[in-house]
């Protein structure tokens, strides 16, 4: 059955046939995905998988041996991470890539700082504002716009790091293991904010092991073993059970 972000019209990202070699190691063979607006697609396998070098493709990070990359149905080619970003590919990595010494809203703008003269003088006024509208409509909870990262949780931190990717993304956030760290009650947080991503119209790839996460949050689930493409399913249509025997070939 087609979910209802599908219905929509054509995929927000399509991959067709991405094949990535290292040296003579298949990394990843052949898999095709297709992701759509307003919709969370997990992408599940274990270590070695290919999920992470499938995420790096995307995000421009690697550049697929083979295959083909569309975006709103037109053929692009990722050089780079800075091309994928201009494209309105976000990606938020485990380590996060904050700066700990700066303040959220300064984090929240990190490389794409506003400008209020042509001097190059910040124009930390406006980048404070529009990050503290952000904060309150994500509802992240952190004590101020103004706050050091250094001095926020790790859920806190995550809730930043996703948030900035909300402002900056156009069409798709890539999210690897974004609780990977984090107790239950800041997990439960930061997931209330991926949920929130759906409302944006976003695209959403999810790379997590939690299959309790993956089956609270996605619309559908890719598995990878051993850099194979071995199934997508729709997450309502299917179960723990047979997610486990795909990504493990037992069963």
């Amino acid at each position: 059955m087609r979910n209802e972000a599908e219905k929509a019209g054509q995929p927000v990202l399509s991959l067709q046939r991405i094949h990535k070699t290292f040296g003579g190691l298949v990394a990843v063979e052949d898999v095709g995905l297709d992701l759509y607006a307003g919709e969370i697609v997990a992408l599940v396998g274990d270590n070695g998988a290919g999920k992470s070098t499938l995420l790096k493709i995307i995000s421009g990070v690697h550049k697929p041996t083979s295959g083909k990359i569309y975006l709103d149905g037109k053929e692009i080619g990722l050089q780079d991470a800075a091309t994928a970003r201009l494209q309105g590919i976000e990606v938020v990595y485990q380590d996060l890539a904050l700066a700990d010494q700066q303040p959220v809203y300064m984090n929240m703008f990190l490389g794409r700082e506003l400008l209020r003269s042509p001097l190059g003088l910040l124009d930390r006024r406006k980048m404070n504002e529009e990050t503290r509208l952000l904060v309150e409509e994500l509802d992240l909870r952190i004590p101020s716009t103004k706050s050091k990262v250094r001095d926020l949780s790790g859920g806190q931190r995550q809730g930043i790091a996703i948030a900035r990717a909300t402002r900056w993304a156009r069409k798709l956030v890539l999210l690897d293991e974004p609780t990977a760290a984090l107790g239950v009650a800041e997990t439960k947080r930061v997931e209330s904010i991926i949920k929130s991503l759906k409302e944006r119209a976003l695209a959403i790839l999810l790379i997590s092991h939690s299959l309790d996460q993956v089956f609270r949050l996605s619309d559908r689930i890719c598995v990878l073993r051993r850099g194979a493409q071995i199934g997508i399913r729709d997450t309502r249509e299917t179960d723990k059970n047979e997610i486990v025997s795909m990504i493990t070939g037992l069963g």
